[in-house]
């Protein structure tokens, strides 16, 4: 950190040591920095462009009790940190990506911020890892399941996962390179070898 003052690596080192801690409190900030008007949402595209969304759907919605605190930072935590692309097909197009979590959010409150627990998946992609349709080996590179194989051959989706095979993940920023004990758990309980 190169000419940052003090304050900054106090800030820094809080944040690094525990990013669930600050998560939910920096997107709140952000948020507030663009709006104050709790209906929008802040979503950045890339270093230099930032959009304030409007809620689609209805206008009207009943709230539940438990709510994702951090959910939009982690987001914009992961996407930055992949440079706004899916690691595993390059794809682009911010509403298509998926920050997504290795050690699933409802199981593992204490990872549910970190970015070594995030991956930045197009929506098709991040849905096979869920399901255990795909993981990643010791090499970060992609694994399909026997069951995905099953539903081949069907070129639609043949061509969204058969030239990934084997082929390593696009790295992000060191801070948030995939923790390799979270992704053993991943290809040992979530992944239907």
């Amino acid at each position: 950190m190169k000419g940052a003052a003090n304050e900054d690596r106090i800030l820094w080192k809080e944040f690094h040591s525990d990013p669930s801690l600050l998560g939910a409190e920096i997107e709140q900030l952000v948020h507030d920095l663009f709006t104050h008007d709790d209906r929008m949402e802040v979503d950045f595209l890339a270093p230099d462009k930032v959009r304030l969304l409007a809620p689609s759907g209805p206008t009207e919605t009943q709230v539940p009790v438990k709510v994702r605190r951090g959910q939009q930072f982690f987001r914009q935590a992961i996407l930055t940190a992949y440079n706004v692309r899916c690691c595993i097909s390059g794809i682009n197009v911010p509403r298509l990506l998926v920050a997504s979590h290795i050690k699933p959010w409802g199981q593992f409150p204490d990872e549910r911020l970190n970015p070594q627990n995030g991956l930045c998946l197009s929506t098709l992609h991040d849905a096979a890892f869920d399901d255990g349709l795909i993981t990643l080996d010791e090499k970060l590179s992609v694994v399909l399941s026997k069951r995905l194989r099953s539903f081949f051959p069907q070129p639609a989706l043949e061509v969204n996962f058969v030239p990934f095979e084997g082929a390593p993940i696009r790295l992000p920023e060191k801070l948030a390179e995939p923790d390799a004990g979270f992704l053993r758990f991943h290809r040992e309980e979530i992944f239907q070898s």
